[in-house]
């Protein structure tokens, strides 16, 4: 039985990445896909666990050698997901979850057309642009430059099969696990994990 594939996307600030790590600290059997990056660390950011920060001209080497199962460019940075750790990990039973944006979304979909998206969406848009200057992680052009390109982000949210407002983290967790759940339990993943058990109920003798 293969894993499952999630993706989550959203603009910038709506909170994507906390509510990400909430729910790998509380469901155990989905891991995160660590992408490749060319943009510099963060302050607390670490190779590996973060992110695999690499050159420019690395990047583009991988990307000509076929590496990537999607790569995006966003805000002048590339972004890549490594297709044959993916690949290996979902063969091997593991959920695996993606945080990427809606570029990279539709990439994936294309290949991967039974993943599970799911869309964040910030309250307000005040409320994001709060959120991106509370993080102290960029400077002001740098936020115009996110809070411009929410238009065109959100313009994707109906490619989307979950939508997500989060408002309150505790709240939205509980719906993002909810949608990593209740996908565990579909019908067709169940009558495939539990084929024995079906039988032998319709077969007692």
């Amino acid at each position: 039985m293969q894993g499952n594939l999630f993706i989550v996307s959203a603009p910038s600030g709506a909170g994507k990445t906390s509510l990400v790590h909430a729910l790998l600290n509380i469901n155990p059997q989905i891991d995160l896909s660590v992408s490749y990056t060319t943009r510099k660390p963060r302050p607390g950011e670490h190779d590996g666990k973060d992110y695999h920060f690499v050159s420019r001209e690395a990047f583009l080497a991988m990307t000509a050698r076929g590496e990537f199962l999607e790569s995006a460019e966003v805000y002048g940075n590339l972004y890549g997901t490594s297709q044959t750790w993916l690949g290996s990990e979902i063969d091997k039973g593991r959920d695996i979850l993606l945080e990427i944006d809606w570029q990279g979304a539709a990439q994936v979909r294309r290949l991967f057309p039974e993943c599970i998206t799911v869309f964040i969406l910030p309250p307000s848009r005040e409320a994001l642009e709060q959120r991106l200057k509370g993080r102290g992680k960029d400077n002001n052009e740098v936020i115009s430059k996110r809070m411009a390109a929410v238009r065109e982000d959100v313009a994707h949210v109906a490619e989307f099969d979950y939508v997500i407002i989060n408002d309150n983290l505790n709240e939205a967790l509980r719906e993002l696990n909810a949608v990593v759940l209740a996908t565990r339990v579909c019908r067709d993943r169940q009558l495939i994990r539990h084929q024995a058990l079906i039988n032998q109920l319709q077969n007692p003798e």
